[in-house]
């Protein structure tokens, strides 16, 4: 029977999840070429850049989270550089001044991270790598119904700021005007310029060429960045932080990534049957706000917290004070964003893909430009739109977790790789700012509580939580429950849709451990898309 929504698919050779189907299918290119889903989740990567530039740069950053089939572990790839030296944070009293322009641009770590997987756990020349979107950006690709919305809300924004909408323009938009279904966009700068890397590899940007021409554009602008910034780009190997669900050990990146809300909204809920109650229903979902709501707090108050703090904070003194706030019945009020209450926007334009080969090796990124188009500057000649990462610094005086030069710079990302009895069951990840954490706690309920596959599960309706009370959730959840919810002191309405971006894009890749079986689940909200090999 038809049931309007996508088919669960299945391979025992090789799958990859990504946001949009020409990067999944470049991925799949070089399973078949007889890479591994290192290099597949590389070459993932880099078409991402040229097809969904809106959300991704080669300038952008994030990490990984990783099983490694050979080493039988668990390890995070962190490529979220420190805010740089030459950040002048006493020019700054709000967020909002850091939302464009050369200011706004943080240190590129994804080409680093990329590399770095590849070089590490790959097989394949980084040439062969990078092919799929050097094709893709000299070629161009039609634009499907997502990029042209992103393109036509974005363009008109950029306009605002003289300085930045030419170059904007002259690299995304040569015809002017508005774009409109199937229009080609290439991209030939960008095109040339992931040919010199696969020649000259990742130095090029952060030693050579490359780099000195995003600082001296920066500085043209009024930007401080110098080639010493760059230089001093260098992704980091952690050790993932852990914690079980439902018989599964969920590995995420480790603080400074602000992860563990995901994790901790989880462990407040495992003390609740969830199980027993009627999926979607009010008892279901307060529960879950109410756990999410609280793990957010708990976030803020103890940012970038020490393996001290954190342990206290997943102790089950402290889970089982969390939980008793959750089974109170009075309403959570409180942040979810920053210390200080923040608009309610969304931003941050993320990505999130995953991959698998049938050596077993499993693989799950979250990287990001930023907000679209990030800083809103493309650098001249090279393709290159840059970041705005310093956005997400913490400039408010009198915050305890202002940001200074140097320091590390939290990261909502939680790129994640789920065990069972020591065997890699799932990569899951998904973007969506501050509401990520929220996202993957909401799928993870539906996939293990509720027992839904995984591509339903990502399908399920969802909700993003707001500073306050406020919630917004997708239309498709009743209106009756969503009056229940109100009046058990929730300030929730419905979106206009069922399907918002805003409630996340989650990808992800499952193996059955005892079969071999892999299984993909792309979501719907954006131009996701499972490939299998």
């Amino acid at each position: 029977m038809m049931t309007g929504r996508r088919p669960t698919l299945y391979s025992r050779h090789g799958m990859v999840a990504a946001a949009h189907p020409l990067a999944a299918q470049a991925g799949a290119r070089l399973l078949i070429q007889g890479g591994n889903a290192f290099d597949a989740i590389a070459a993932t990567a880099a078409a991402l850049s040229v097809v969904e530039p809106f959300m991704s740069s080669l300038s952008g950053m994030g990490s990984a989270t990783l099983w490694s089939a050979a080493e039988g572990r668990v390890r995070v790839l962190d490529f979220v550089p420190p805010i740089q030296k030459s950040f002048p944070v006493e020019r700054f009293s709000r967020r909002s001044e850091l939302e464009r322009g050369p200011h706004a641009v943080a240190m590129p770590g994804n080409l680093a991270g990329w590399c770095e997987l590849a070089q590490r756990y790959g097989r394949r020349p980084l040439a062969d790598i990078l092919a799929p979107a050097i094709a893709l950006a000299r070629d161009g690709f039609a634009l499907s119904e997502f990029g042209v919305t992103e393109f036509n809300e974005q363009a008109p924004l950029l306009e605002a700021w003289p300085g930045l909408y030419p170059g904007f323009a002259a690299n995304y938009l040569p015809e002017g005007g508005s774009v409109k279904l199937g229009q080609l966009l290439r991209q030939p700068d960008l095109a040339r310029t992931f040919a010199e890397i696969g020649e000259k590899g990742p130095e090029h940007l952060y030693r050579g060429e490359l780099g000195q021409r995003i600082v001296t554009h920066l500085r043209s602008l009024g930007g401080l960045m110098t080639m010493d910034d760059l230089a001093a780009v260098q992704p980091r190997w952690r050790e993932p932080f852990v914690t079980s669900y439902r018989g599964l050990d969920i590995n995420v990146p480790p603080p400074p990534c602000e992860a563990f809300q995901f994790l901790l909204s989880l462990k407040i809920l495992e003390g609740f049957d969830l199980a027993s109650l009627p999926k979607d229903g009010p008892e279901h979902l307060d529960l879950v706000y109410r756990a999410i709501r609280l793990a957010a707090g708990v976030r803020i108050a103890s940012n970038n917290p020490s393996p001290e703090t954190l342990a206290k904070i997943f102790s089950e003194a402290s889970v089982a004070a969390l939980r008793q706030r959750v089974a109170d019945g009075q309403p959570v009020e409180g942040p979810t964003e920053q210390w200080l209450p923040q608009p309610s926007e969304d931003p941050a334009h993320t990505t999130s893909f995953s991959a698998a080969d049938a050596e077993g090796n499993l693989v799950c990124i979250t990287n990001s430009l930023g907000s679209p188009f990030g800083s809103g500057i493309v650098v001249p000649g090279t393709g290159v739109c840059l970041n705005n990462f310093l956005y997400w610094s913490d400039v408010q005086p009198g915050s305890p977790n202002r940001s200074q030069p140097g320091d590390e710079l939290p990261m909502c990302m939680s790129p994640s790789i789920s065990t069972r009895a020591g065997k890699p069951v799932l990569a899951l990840g998904t973007p969506g700012s501050y509401g990520i954490m929220q996202t993957q706690t909401q799928a993870m309920v539906q996939h293990l509580d509720f027992g839904l596959p995984l591509q339903q599960a990502i399908e399920a309706p969802r909700s993003r939580l707001w500073d306050g009370r406020l919630i917004e959730s997708e239309n498709r959840i009743a209106p009756e429950t969503l009056a229940e919810l109100r009046r058990r002191g929730h300030d929730i309405a419905a979106f206009d849709t069922g399907w918002t971006m805003r409630c996340g894009g989650m990808q992800a890749v499952g193996i059955d451990p005892a079969t071999g079986l892999m299984t993909g689940g792309a979501d719907p909200r954006r131009d996701g898309y499972v490939v299998a090999v």
